[in-house]
């Protein structure tokens, strides 16, 4: 009988060998996406120190409250806007994204996208 290796463990081996390519510095920190069924997750983070310099999510009150659902393609949109808003009124510009061992396509494409419309460069 084949047996088939799970999605999660397949998504992790990606995330590695993405991580294993980028690493987030002070200038350039990492943008870190992480999707569950129900919430999206961001966060900004300086690998060199191991700080999270900012994070959104849509687990957050308010976040939630503008939301109709927390795991649609327009909650990633509303989150990487957010994320790119705070990150501008932190300093930061440009940042590394990490798509977190994710396909680049739906829900991940909409927040970098969205992340990109809100002024970060990567």
């Amino acid at each position: 009988m084949v047996s088939k290796e799970s999605r999660s463990e397949i998504r992790a081996k990606k995330h590695m060998r993405i991580r294993n390519r980028f690493n987030g510095t002070a200038e350039r920190p990492r943008l870190a996406v992480f999707r569950s069924n129900n919430h999206m997750y961001a966060q900004v983070i300086d690998d060199v120190k191991g700080v999270t310099l900012v994070a959104a999510s849509t687990v957050e009150k308010d976040v939630k409250a503008q939301l109709e659902k927390t795991n649609d393609v327009a909650a990633a949109s509303y989150l990487g806007k957010l994320i790119g808003e705070r990150a501008k009124a932190a300093g930061i510009d440009t940042v590394v994204f990490d798509r977190g061992g994710f396909v680049y396509q739906g829900k991940i494409a909409a927040l970098a996208e969205a992340a990109r419309e809100a002024g970060l460069e990567f």
